[in-house]
């Protein structure tokens, strides 16, 4: 008897820890309607015009690998942009090396251009962020910024296109 007792709590456990694991690596349900973009575009068109991992980031919410963006250490003056739809979002000005394997930047060039959505997905409570143009997951913004605006907005590189200050080059 003593020997069931320990086979069914090991079994419970096991039933527990899998359903635990399964919720952590879902995607995050969304229970809000869906807020109407400018920029709206079925599944299939993103597909056509978004790499395969872009597509992953963007629309899927995905996150790439720290430390293998394309601008995580790229400090070239201009204009970091959304990948989806080309909205301007980040000045180079603003972007700093957090060491966290993602670019950073302290603040967005024009608040209206991103939404911040409380995210509770993978047992964390963070802030998303999102384009407010196309609805495009960009990253999270965090309160731990070293510079005067206390904040760090971690972007993914794929999530982004930039756009070099031809002026700057120019006079250097």
């Amino acid at each position: 008897m003593k020997q069931f007792k320990t086979i069914t709590i090991i079994a419970i456990s096991a039933i527990l820890i899998a359903l635990v694991y399964s919720q952590l690596e879902s995607k995050p349900k969304e229970n809000k309607k869906m807020e109407k973009m400018p920029v709206e575009k079925t599944d299939a068109e993103w597909k056509k015009e978004l790499t395969p991992e872009q597509y992953r980031v963007l629309r899927e919410k995905g996150t790439e690998r720290p430390g293998t963006g394309e601008y995580n250490l790229h400090f070239a003056d201009g204009m970091y942009k959304c990948a989806g739809c080309g909205s301007n979002l980040f000045g180079s000005d603003t972007k700093f090396e957090s060491h966290c394997g993602w670019p950073s930047f302290s603040e967005i060039k024009d608040k209206s251009k991103v939404k911040e959505i409380k995210d509770t997905s993978h047992g964390m409570i963070r802030t998303e962020v999102v384009c407010a143009n196309c609805g495009g997951h960009l990253g999270h913004v965090f309160d731990d910024g070293p510079t005067s605006t206390g904040l760090r907005y971690c972007i993914n590189s794929v999530s982004l296109d930039f756009a070099p200050d031809t002026n700057k080059s120019k006079n250097k």
